[in-house]
């Protein structure tokens, strides 16, 4: 994956929210399937994380934006503002990561949409942890 991290441009990088290495599929996965989430189970999950996003927009007069991925920066800042040992985890992750702007509230984007599949009215620190994780994925980091 990095051979092909490398061709691409930083800034075009940064445009993309969830980077996740996924392996090859081993014969063993193949024989032994691993449990997992019913489809249909994922799509009830994501349906209800959407209707408490455009609940939220309608709330708040934007008209629109039906997905955190749509809102401005100034919206996500208000809208995903994380507790306490959140931020201090999000400052020490983009001091660290060295985060663009840009790549700042893609991460306040992404974990307020797995706060919203949480159904959690705050974005917390595991939120944050896990949006951190996905965008440092493939470079060879892992999240704090």
């Amino acid at each position: 994956m990095s051979d092909y991290q490398a061709r691409i441009s930083g800034p075009l990088m940064d445009r993309i929210d969830i980077r996740i290495d996924v392996p090859a599929v081993s014969a063993a996965d193949l024989i032994r399937p691993m449990a997992t989430e019913a489809s249909a189970d994922v799509a009830r999950s994501v349906a209800r994380a959407r209707e408490i996003q455009q609940g939220r927009f309608e709330s708040t007069g934007a008209k629109g934006i039906g997905t955190n991925a749509r809102c401005s920066t100034a919206m996500i800042e208000k809208m995903a503002e994380p507790d306490a040992s959140g931020l201090q985890l999000l400052r020490d992750a983009a001091e660290k990561m060295k985060f663009s702007a840009r790549g700042y509230h893609r991460v306040l984007k992404v974990a307020r949409t797995l706060a919203d599949l949480d159904g959690k009215p705050t974005v917390g620190r595991m939120h944050l942890a896990e949006a951190i994780s996905y965008r440092i994925a493939g470079e060879g980091l892992t999240a704090a």
